[in-house]
Parts: C-alpha cells; sequence; structure tokens
C-alpha cells in the first residue's frame, strides 16, 4: 500500500455513510441477534475461537448481516475477501480462489470469503463455489435477504450453516441511534448534536428493526438542522426526524420471500375469519406497492376453496371487486379490496366443494378408463340405439325435478365426493339433497 492507497482509504472512512462508520468492530459492539450471538451460541462461539465454517446469513436489510461478518473480518486471523454478487461474477471469484490456494499453500492460512447479497448470483456462479467451499480453499460466508433456501443452490447450503437474522428490537435500534448521535469517533458526536427521548422512540418505531433506515435519518437530521443560537448545540426532535424519514419503511419485497409470507397470512387470515388481521396485510401489501389484480385474484380464489357453498355470493363479490379494481385503479381500489376481503373473511366457511374436487381428481387418476353409463351417453345421432345409448330419465319430467338413476360409471358407484357441512347456506343445500334421496328410498 502506497501513500495515495492510504490517504484514498482514511478519506473513504470519513466520508462513508453514518451506518457504515458505526459498524461494530468486535462481537461485544453487535447490537441485537441475541438468539444466534447471546453467550455459548454456537455461531459467537465459533466467531471467538477463529474455528468458523462456511454460513449462510439470512435476514431482512438492517439487520446486521454485513456488519457481523466484518466483525469476523477483524477478529480473525485467516485472510477476508470481499465480494458483492451484484457486480462481481465468475472472473472476481476465480482470482480469490487463486490467491486462497497461494496463501493456504505458501503460509497455511485459510481464506473468509464473504459473498453479499449471494442471491443474485445464478445457479453456475454458485456451482464455482462449491468445490472450493468442499475442500476448505475457502470459507464462504454469504449475505442473502431472501429465503437461502429458495435461493441458493442446495449443494452449497448442506456444506453451510443457516443462520436468521431477525429485524432488530426498538430497544436495539434506540441504543444504536444514541450511539449514533453521540459517538465522536464513529458517529455524530462532533457535531454537537442532542436527541430528545421522544425522538429516540419515534425513529425506533418508524424503522420498522431497519437499523440502516434509522442511522441514514439521524446522519440526515444532523447534517441539516442548524445549531441553536442560544446554546450551539443541534437539537434531533421527532418534528426534524418526521421530515427526514417521512416513510414507515415497510419490509414488502414484491418479488421475495416476505411477498410470500404477506400474502400466505392474508389468505389464513381471511381463511380463519378474522377481518382485521386480514385488513391488516392487505393494508401492508398495498402499501408496498403490491398488484390489486394479484391481490383480486386471491381473494377469488378464498372465496371459492374456504368459504365455497356455504355463501356462493363469497365468489360474486370476489369477481365482481377483481373487475372493479381493473376499471377504478388506485387509490380507490383499496376500498373495493378491503370490501371483498371482509366479505370472505366474515363468511361462514365450508371447503367441501375444495375436497370434492381433489377427490374426483383422484378418482379419475385411479379409474380414467372408467366408462360413461350407457343411457348418459349422447343420443343425438342416427345409430345411437343401436349402439345401446338408451334408457337416460330426463329429471325435470318427475316430482321435485329428481329422479334416481345411476350417474356415476360402475367403477364408482357409490362414491361420494361432496359432503355438503352445517356451515351457512351449505345447511340448506345438506337439508335439500338428503329430502331428495329420502323421497326415493
Amino acid at each position: 500500500m502506497d501513500l495515495f492507497d492510504y490517504m484514498r482509504g482514511q478519506n473513504e472512512k470519513k466520508e462513508a455513510p453514518l451506518a457504515r462508520r458505526l459498524r461494530p468492530k468486535k462481537l461485544s459492539d453487535v447490537v441485537g441477534q441475541e438468539h444466534i450471538l447471546g453467550p455459548g451460541k454456537l455461531l459467537s462461539r465459533a466467531i471467538e475461537a477463529d474455528r468458523l465454517s462456511s454460513v449462510i446469513l439470512y435476514g431482512p436489510p438492517g439487520t446486521g448481516k454485513t456488519s457481523l461478518a466484518y466483525v469476523i473480518a477483524n477478529t480473525t486471523k485467516a485472510d477476508f475477501k470481499e465480494i458483492n454478487a451484484t457486480t462481481s461474477g465468475k472472473k472476481d471469484m476465480e482470482e480469490v480462489v487463486r490467491e486462497a490456494r497461494n496463501t493456504l499453500g505458501m503460509y497455511g492460512r485459510k481464506t473468509i470469503l464473504f459473498v453479499d447479497e449471494i442471491h443474485r448470483f445464478n445457479k453456475a456462479q454458485q456451482d464455482f463455489l462449491l468445490p472450493y467451499v468442499e475442500d476448505g480453499t475457502v470459507i464462504l460466508i454469504g449475505a442473502t435477504t431472501e429465503n437461502p433456501y429458495f435461493e441458493v443452490n442446495s449443494a452449497l447450503i448442506s456444506r453451510s450453516t443457516v443462520f436468521q437474522l431477525h429485524p432488530l428490537t426498538e430497544e436495539n435500534i434506540q441504543t444504536l441511534i444514541r450511539r449514533a448521535v453521540y459517538d465522536k469517533e464513529q458517529g455524530m458526536g462532533v457535531y454537537n448534536a442532542e436527541i430528545t427521548d421522544e425522538a429516540v422512540v419515534f425513529l425506533a418505531d418508524m424503522a420498522e428493526g431497519d437499523a440502516r433506515n434509522a442511522l441514514n435519518a439521524v446522519e440526515l437530521a444532523v447534517l441539516t438542522t442548524e445549531p441553536d443560537q442560544e446554546d450551539g448545540k443541534i437539537h434531533v426532535t421527532t418534528e426534524i426526524l418526521e421530515e427526514c424519514i417521512q416513510r414507515r419503511n415497510i419490509k414488502y419485497d414484491k418479488d421475495g420471500d416476505n411477498h410470500y409470507d404477506i400474502i400466505s397470512a392474508f389468505i389464513k387470515s381471511m381463511r380463519g375469519s378474522d377481518p382485521d388481521a386480514a385488513l391488516y396485510y392487505l393494508a401492508k401489501m398495498l402499501y408496498g406497492g403490491e398488484s390489486v389484480t394479484f391481490i383480486a385474484r386471491r381473494i377469488m380464489i378464498c372465496a371459492s376453496e374456504d368459504v365455497g357453498m356455504a355463501d356462493p355470493q363469497a365468489l360474486q363479490v370476489a369477481v365482481a371487486a377483481a373487475q372493479a379494481v381493473e376499471r377504478v385503479g388506485m387509490p380507490e381500489s383499496q376500498l373495493i379490496l378491503a370490501h371483498a376481503a371482509v366479505y370472505v373473511a366474515t363468511a361462514p366457511k365450508s371447503n367441501s366443494v375444495t375436497n370434492g374436487i381433489y377427490a374426483a381428481m383422484d378418482a379419475v387418476k385411479t379409474h380414467g378408463q372408467a366408462a360413461v353409463p350407457p343411457h348418459l351417453r349422447d343420443a343425438h345421432y342416427s345409430g345411437s340405439k343401436e349402439l345401446g345409448h338408451v334408457g337416460y330419465k330426463y329429471a325435470h319430467d318427475f316430482e321435485n325435478h329428481y329422479v334416481e338413476q345411476q350417474y356415476l360409471p360402475d367403477a364408482l358407484l357409490g362414491t361420494t365426493f361432496y359432503e355438503p357441512t352445517e356451515q351457512g347456506r351449505e345447511a340448506k343445500v345438506r337439508e335439500w339433497m338428503e329430502f331428495l334421496k329420502g323421497t326415493h328410498k
């Protein structure tokens, strides 16, 4: 390293964003994640003993994945290399592997490779790392905001330990906010700033577990607020932070794992007859910019799958809502979707239709060649009688427009696919079907 490299490094540290400057240097500096970093926990033991094996760090943005990697870099005796999957490729990995082999062969020292956003690597790029992780040429630390069991090759997963990082608690965020304001070496302490307790609580709540979001707001507040003329201090208040953060940081990636968690919770809330929870998850999706047509499709499915014949009108409401949101658009579509979601959530529930079609599909797989009874076959062409297509009884010619005759193939006689429940309107359907069958016993 020459003088210019040294000065460049010093300037980068000085001009780096606050969130980067405040990254912990040792394990005791880390705030939160006690479930994996608390005393005696596997990851903390491995870091302290410098006996780390390959790991995947999985969690939402701002929870400390990269910070944890830097703690490892500061405590390990191994070489530490870092690449970002969004800007690096196979050539960069080949260079790391070449250096790692030389370091291991010449000095007996291992190399830790930190791959940020590892889910951005395609399958071939991830496969390239596999033999070098397996033979110990590199120790992999992969960081991802996506579910690694979906986005990282199963071979890499099987050779790594997955640690899930949780959103930081409000108490964790408050600790970091105060550290950011008053720390004179890494934080904003040299600016002679103060922050009120109310502002700390407000920002910790608004950050939604994302430390980076909170620290960015602190930095912006301090740098854009004029010192008080009386005491010369910069006073960071709730009002100032409201301007800096403006919008609550909602974790919602329309293409990621969180997307599936929220829509799953939405559907299960409607199925579970909890309109309040359904509205909350609906609002979260709308706030995150989810497609209104996607939401409408899920409501239609739920109306048929989980409400079914207990309230046949639920499907009509859901279909009407789907058509309406395409014509109206946002923000009014939120009212239409809320209407449909609440209707489905509060409707009586029955999955008899769902169970019926699944059972019928299984029967087709098993008895797919079962013949249609002759009297139900098409009789509208000459020669049909000669083929035996006779004997059909027209239901409307009989009392209650019902006549007992065989409809199922011989192989399925006596099979019941649809069994009405006692829920909602389906109770009347059950009563009617029992009446019809009872009159012809």
